[in-house]
């Protein structure tokens, strides 16, 4: 379980890096920073977000999921006020954030169900499926 959270803290931290390298406005001083930001990061996406998924659930239907984005821009928005080193300068750029590290998530996604299942399952497995094990 520890070497879980592990890769998931330095799978995020590279997903901020890359955003930093992608967008202008968001800025790491140095890969402490980043990697601070990135733990702090994963904790408000741990306690803070799901309460606001909650609460804005008939929001985040109603616009088939794209209010979540939002939710993610305040989740790095909150990270950068918390980090001293890592440093937003707009919602406009925290957002192009968010859509960038969605994005990664997914291709990490792809790439983890075809390095474990040899091919990628979009819909949920099931007996009948061929990459369902008992």
């Amino acid at each position: 379980m520890l070497i879980g959270l592990l890769a998931i803290w330095l799978i995020t931290a590279t997903g901020l890096w890359l955003v930093t390298v992608l967008v202008p406005g968001v800025r790491a001083r140095s890969a402490g920073g980043l990697l601070l930001a990135a733990l702090v990061l994963g904790a408000i996406n741990a306690f803070i977000r799901p309460l606001l998924w909650v609460l804005t659930l008939p929001l985040t239907v109603l616009t088939f999921g794209l209010f979540a984005l939002l939710i993610n821009a305040l989740m790095i928005k909150i990270t950068a006020a918390m980090v001293p080193g890592f440093e937003v300068d707009g919602f406009g750029d925290a957002l192009l954030a968010a859509v960038i590290m969605a994005l990664l998530a997914i291709v990490g996604f792809i790439f983890l169900q075809w390095f474990l299942f040899d091919a990628v399952f979009w819909l949920q497995m099931g007996p009948g499926h061929p990459g369902f094990a008992v």
